[in-house]
């Protein structure tokens, strides 16, 4: 159902759905509301997930009326959606404008978890990434991040949210920020911080914030130890080194409720020789971590090739007999566009041929 939205007609009007309470606290004393009004619009948004302004009954139709001449609830739902044989399902949603980002639903037999984009492209250009070949558009507003969960059709399903969609969610840290505290605080969500893993390569200067501000779990994108060859793999190792990215969570205790992981594509003769196992273990020494080995799901354009069952099963064996736990990533919706950015390229490029 599309609720009263961000769509084109209404642009001048604020979403309430992505305000924290204290945003919402302004709201109702700018509008001579009382001030327990504010909890009331936060259950209504993110418990009970209405479409509209009206349906907040426990508001005086004055204090309603008065709402609506300047704000609407935010909600718009999927505009487009590609299913997989295996249960994940790819939505598309529009973020203002000709502008639209993917989340990703993952179905598993004692889980479910989103894939939550954070930008409508990307500034980090990593070569093996279809969401980089965009270029950067725009940040995503707490509204438009917060959109994909609730808009989400199997909502109620959900047991876990990944903010590793379209987009670098560190270099967007306010907004994100935002959407991870409305999911976790008691007048949102309510969500476990457990519940919630962010990704990043490592954007240094929000890096330190996000670990100081959040209790979410973390992933660094990693993909090869030496730096030279991470910075062919992606460039913005140029700015935000893995050494010092490294560095700097050594000075955090991920031993206790907080989980910390490293993201590993294995690309065929580039990065899956015993090798990198060494390196990994070298970089990787003395930090409370994971690895998570990811098949490469192949995009057009780019001569990376996924290495073959074989050689990263021996790379997760060799990475684990040596003490650093290591998993092989299942590999999900292999039928459908399943590297992030393909659907909204391709709807992207579907409207600039009209």
């Amino acid at each position: 159902m599309v609720g009263d939205g961000f769509s084109e007609t209404k642009e001048t009007k604020r979403p309430l759905l992505g305000m924290t309470l204290e945003e919402l606290q302004q709201v109702v004393c700018a509008n001579g509301m009382p001030g327990f009004s504010a909890r009331q619009i936060a259950s209504w948004l993110y418990v009970k997930r209405v479409d509209t302004i009206d349906e907040m009954t426990n508001l005086s139709m004055r204090h309603r009326t008065a709402l609506k001449e300047a704000f609407v609830v935010g909600k718009e739902a999927p505009v487009d959606a590609m299913r997989s044989a295996d249960g994940t399902v790819k939505y598309l949603f529009r973020a203002g404008g000709q502008h639209y980002v993917e989340a990703v639903y993952i179905p598993e037999e004692d889980r479910a978890t989103l894939c939550v984009s954070s930008q409508v492209g990307c500034r980090m250009g990593c070569r093996f990434c279809m969401t980089g070949k965009q270029g950067f558009s725009a940040n995503l507003t707490a509204n438009q991040i917060i959109n994909q969960i609730v808009s989400l059709p199997e909502f109620d399903k959900l047991t876990n949210v990944v903010m590793m969609g379209m987009g670098e969610p560190l270099d967007n840290l306010d907004e994100v920020l935002k959407a991870l505290q409305i999911l976790t605080a008691s007048y949102g969500f309510a969500w476990s911080p457990k519940r919630i893993t962010l990704s990043t390569v490592g954007v240094r200067r929000n890096l330190q914030r996000f670990i100081d501000e959040s209790d979410c779990h973390l992933a660094v994108s990693l993909h090869s130890p030496i730096p030279s060859q991470r910075r062919e793999l992606m460039p913005a190792e140029r700015a935000y080194s893995i050494t010092e990215i490294v560095e700097l969570l050594h000075a955090y205790d991920f031993s206790r409720q907080r989980r910390l992981s490293f993201e590993y594509i294995v690309f065929k003769g580039v990065n899956d020789s015993v090798v990198y196992a060494k390196e990994l273990l070298k970089l990787l020494r003395g930090l409370d971590c994971r690895v998570n080995l990811i098949r490469f799901h192949a995009i057009p354009g780019v001569g990376l090739q996924g290495t073959d069952e074989e050689s990263m099963t021996a790379f997760r064996d060799y990475l684990t007999s040596h003490g650093l736990f290591t998993t092989i990533r299942a590999s999900r919706g292999e039928d459908i566009f399943a590297a992030c950015g393909m659907l909204s390229t391709a709807k992207q490029e579907a409207i600039n041929k009209n």
